[in-house]
């Protein structure tokens, strides 16, 4: 298994709204929404928002590490949401940290799903994964 990679990108917090239309820029953007009013878009360089006073600031705060769905459900105590796209959250193998369930992690897609944890805990996670 891989070690966990830094996630950078755009923290945006702003009318829920104005992230329901904003336009992100960069050559491949994942955008996760952790509350109506916050998103960070990874891999994001540049957005537009209609809320003039809307926060964008970099992050790098997260790293990020993609397994197979099977991988991941071995270090769960909770069960993943059955709607995709979603955001889910919650211990991983003891490890605070959220899982990004694409469309296509499921039994008719790939299978692979995006973990990503606050950056002090990457190692830890990591090593708990293998």
């Amino acid at each position: 298994m891989r070690a966990a990679e830094p996630l950078a990108g755009l923290r945006v917090v702003a009318e829920p709204a104005a992230l329901d239309s904003a336009r992100w820029a960069g050559p491949e953007v994942t955008v996760l929404r952790f509350a109506p009013d916050d998103a960070f878009g990874i891999g994001a360089t540049g957005v537009e928002t209609a809320d003039e006073h809307a926060i964008v600031a970099p992050e790098t705060g997260f790293a990020g590490l993609w397994l197979t769905l099977d991988d991941l459900v071995r270090h769960l105590e909770w069960p993943l949401p059955a709607e995709r796209p979603v955001l889910a959250q919650g211990s991983i193998a003891g490890v605070p940290a959220k899982v990004w369930l694409p469309a296509g992690a499921g039994p008719d897609g790939d299978g692979t799903v995006l973990v990503l944890t606050a950056a002090a805990y990457a190692d830890e996670l990591a090593d708990r994964l293998r």
